[in-house]
């Protein structure tokens, strides 16, 4: 398991967690496609690259993840494979997916946005957690 839902009140938070602290920042974003859709139905048939900035660990992770929602709102594409390197206050990712296919990928949430809300970063267990407002 890459991820983690927890109780909150009227949102969807969830803590991602793996072996380098770039590592929850792609499970982070895979949990963010799973609350979409059935992010095991997604086929790593494109490719693409994201890079954005922040000035701290919790800024990377709030410009990262709204950046994925952005690419999913205007292209449509939905992505479950993720490679992720920090260099300074750059996140860089190559991400793999195809477009979003209602019939196939089992519509979930509409997540609305990323919030900074209860953001917390651990980079020495490494975890994560973050909020989606739907």
């Amino acid at each position: 398991m890459k991820y983690r839902t927890l109780d909150h009140t009227a949102d969807v938070m969830v803590e991602a967690f793996g072996d380098s602290l770039e590592e929850c920042f792609a499970n982070a974003a895979y949990a963010l496609t799973d609350q979409m859709v059935d992010a095991s139905k997604v086929r790593a048939r494109e490719e693409r690259q994201i890079v954005v900035e922040g000035h701290d660990h919790e800024s990377m992770l709030y410009n990262f993840l709204s950046e994925m929602l952005f690419v999913f709102d205007v292209t449509g594409m939905v992505f479950s494979k993720f490679s992720v390197t920090f260099f300074g206050g750059e996140v860089h990712c190559q991400a793999w997916g195809e477009k979003y296919d209602a019939q196939r990928h089992d519509p979930k949430k509409e997540i609305k946005a990323i919030t900074y809300h209860m953001m917390s970063v651990d980079p020495v267990r490494p975890l994560v957690r973050v909020v989606f407002d739907i």
